[in-house]
């Protein structure tokens, strides 16, 4: 690249960042006076996420985040604690990795097979904490985690469309641009039906980023290295760490963390308060019209249709990780 193409790109970028931080100020205007800890939500990368998430539309986004501050002062999903929800994780079915992957996302080891409530307002109460707490130990400059699902011993009885809807409208609803990538890792047969009726649920930016990923294909394998170090990986994702879940010494990680959360919410050490924008994720969007947007979209499910309709199976986001049948 020339140097005069490298002035040009370095002047668009920084137009760019320009653009999209007047929008986060203009967000920041609509929602008018905020304090305590709606002031500290409210910082420009987090405010960023929900523009990224409506495509860097002001009013769909300033609305989007009303709703979540409405939610986060009524719910309270930072004043959960482990004592509260320990009964949900007796089996491991959700759980914070204690590692991150190789650019230093938060891990949800998650397995549906090991459903061990029937409450829905109790598992989604334990998934807002698990989110809570894998927000709190991110890195500086990361805000994305990383979903490993594992489908061991999963059977029809664990398929529950309620929650599935639930946990869609709370991750997406109140955590955009949480996840970065979610691997459903060995999913049965029968869970293509399953996927069918769940995936209208999701937004197309969600449904991207969800990919199915098998054991026995090499492709997979490649995946997971480009992403874990494969010595922290547990074994059950192909890795080659044999430990397991162990619930006690979880419950001690965790009341550790707890301790943490409010330091991490006050306004004199909160550093998510001051986080600012980085013009990385989303800033490929944020030329493009809404038309222009739609286009897209729509010819991204027409072309996971159109490859459902060649392969015979579900493909996930569009992106399967193996060819697997």
């Amino acid at each position: 690249m020339t140097s005069s193409n490298c002035e040009a790109n370095h002047t668009e970028k920084q137009a760019l960042f320009e653009e999209q931080k007047l929008k986060i100020n203009e967000v920041r205007g609509s929602l008018g006076p905020l304090s305590g800890k709606s002031a500290l939500y409210c910082s420009d990368a987090s405010i960023a996420r929900y523009l990224i998430a409506r495509n860097w539309n002001v009013k769909k986004a300033t609305k989007m985040l009303k709703e979540t501050l409405k939610w986060r002062a009524e719910y309270k999903p930072d004043e959960i604690r482990w004592d509260e929800v320990a009964h949900e994780a007796e089996t491991g079915k959700i759980y914070r990795a204690n590692y991150r992957d190789k650019t230093g996302r938060s891990v949800l080891v998650m397995r549906p097979g090991r459903q061990n409530t029937k409450s829905t307002k109790g598992q989604i109460q334990y998934l807002v904490y698990c989110m809570e707490n894998a927000i709190l130990n991110l890195p500086p400059g990361q805000d994305q985690m990383v979903w490993l699902i594992d489908f061991e011993g999963f059977n029809l009885s664990h398929i529950s469309v309620k929650v599935t809807k639930e946990t869609a409208h709370v991750l997406q609803g109140h955590y955009p641009e949480r996840l970065a990538i979610a691997i459903l890792y060995n999913p049965p047969k029968f869970f293509e039906s399953f996927w069918t009726v769940v995936r209208p649920f999701l937004e197309p930016k969600t449904y991207r980023k969800v990919k199915f990923a098998y054991s026995d294909d090499q492709n997979t394998k490649r995946i997971m290295e480009d992403l874990f170090n494969m010595d922290e990986l547990e074994s059950c994702f192909g890795g080659n760490n044999q430990t397991t879940f162990e619930f006690n010494e979880y419950g001690a990680r965790m009341r550790e963390d707890d301790k943490r959360m409010p330091l991490f919410w006050s306004p004199e050490n909160n550093m998510a308060a001051t986080q600012d924008f980085v013009v990385a994720n989303g800033s490929l969007h944020s030329s493009n019209s809404e038309a222009d947007l739609e286009s897209e979209e729509e010819e991204n499910r027409n072309e996971a249709v159109r490859q459902e309709d060649d392969s015979g199976k579900v493909n996930g986001s569009g992106t399967i990780l193996s060819a697997k049948q």
